[in-house]
C-alpha cells in the first residue's frame, strides 16, 4: 500500500516539473518574459493600433482623382439590397441614388422619408460630404435610419462617389490641392488648422442651439439671430439685439479672426460679456463652425 502511495506521489511530481518545464519553454518561445512586443503579431485585433506609425490622410481630391468607377460599382454591391441608381429606378429601403452627387441633402427623391436626422443637414451632397456620410452615416447624423455602418477604406469610398457621379450627376471632379504649395507673395499665412467642414460645424454649433438660431429671419432668444454673421457689424444690428456694453466696443466685423478669438474664450475677448458659453478649446471645432456660420 505504502509503495503504491509512493508511485502515484512521484508520478504527480513528475507531472508538475514537466508543465513547469513546458511553461518556460512556452514563454520564453513567444517572449513572453520580455518587455518589448514580438516583431510580426500572430493575429491582428480589432480596434488595437499594430503600433507602426499611422498613415498620413490622404485628401479626398487626391482619391477621386485615383478612383476608379468599375471598383465602385462593385462596392457599391454592398448598398443595393436598399438602395439603386438607376435613372428612374424605384426607392427602396433607402433612396433611389441617381443623380445624387451635387442633389440637396435629405430632399425630393420622389417623396422619400427622410429621417429627421438627416433633415436637419443643409447643403449639397457634394465630394467631401458624401465621404463623411459613406464613413459612419450614424456619425454624420446621430439617429439617422441607415443601418449601414460605413466603409473604413478611404479609396473604397472614393470609388464609390465617382461611380455615383457617374450616375446622372458627372460634376466635374474637385482639384487635388498641392502638397506643400507656399503662398502667393502678400498673401495671408494659412490658418493653423484645416479648412473648415460646414457639416461637422452644423454638429458642434448644436451646443449653441439654447441660445442662438441661425436660420433667415429666425428669433434672438438668450443670445442673437446668428444668420449671415460673418462679416456683420461686432455689436450691432441683430434685430435690436442688445448688445453688452463691452461686445459694442469692439468694433470691426467679424470676421474669421474675430470670430475664432471670440470662439475659442469670450470672456477672454470681452470683459464683462452676457455670453456665458465658455469657448471650444479644440481649433478644428471653431474652424468648423465657422465654416457653418459663412455657409449660412
Amino acid at each position: 500500500m505504502e509503495n503504491r502511495f509512493n508511485t502515484i506521489a512521484g508520478w504527480v511530481l513528475f507531472s508538475g516539473i514537466v508543465a513547469l518545464g513546458l511553461s518556460s519553454l512556452s514563454s520564453h518561445y513567444f517572449h513572453a518574459d520580455k518587455p518589448e512586443r514580438p516583431e510580426t503579431m500572430g493575429y491582428a485585433i480589432a480596434g488595437v493600433s499594430t503600433g507602426g506609425a499611422a498613415a498620413a490622410a490622404v485628401p479626398i481630391e487626391a482619391l477621386l482623382a485615383k478612383a476608379d468607377p468599375a471598383k465602385g460599382q462593385a462596392v457599391f454591391a454592398k448598398c443595393a439590397s436598399c438602395h439603386n441608381a438607376a435613372q428612374g429606378g424605384p426607392n427602396g429601403i433607402g433612396p433611389n441614388l441617381y443623380g445624387i452627387v451635387g442633389d440637396s441633402i435629405a430632399q425630393g427623391r420622389g417623396g422619400f422619408a427622410f429621417s429627421d436626422a438627416l433633415k436637419k443637414h443643409a447643403g449639397k451632397w457634394d465630394f467631401k460630404t458624401l465621404d463623411a456620410w459613406l464613413t459612419g452615416p450614424a456619425a454624420f447624423a446621430p439617429g439617422t435610419k441607415m443601418t449601414f455602418a460605413g466603409l473604413d477604406d478611404a479609396q473604397d469610398r472614393a470609388n464609390v462617389i465617382v461611380y455615383l457621379n457617374k450616375q446622372g450627376s458627372n460634376l466635374p471632379l474637385p482639384p487635388v490641392p498641392a502638397a506643400g504649395a507656399a503662398p502667393a507673395a502678400g498673401a495671408a499665412a494659412a490658418p493653423a488648422v484645416a479648412a473648415g467642414d460646414p457639416v461637422k460645424g452644423k454638429a458642434v454649433f448644436a451646443k449653441c442651439g439654447a441660445c442662438h438660431t441661425n436660420n433667415a429671419g429666425g428669433a434672438n432668444g438668450i443670445g442673437p439671430n446668428l444668420h449671415g454673421i460673418v462679416g456683420d457689424d461686432v455689436g450691432k444690428g441683430r434685430g435690436g439685439y442688445a448688445f453688452s456694453d463691452g461686445l459694442a466696443k469692439v468694433g470691426g466685423k467679424w470676421d474669421e479672426a474675430k470670430l475664432d478669438k471670440w470662439l475659442t474664450s469670450p470672456r477672454d475677448m470681452v470683459s464683462g460679456t452676457k455670453m456665458t458659453f465658455a469657448g471650444l478649446d479644440n481649433a478644428q471645432d471653431r474652424a468648423d463652425v465657422i465654416a457653418y456660420l459663412k455657409a449660412n
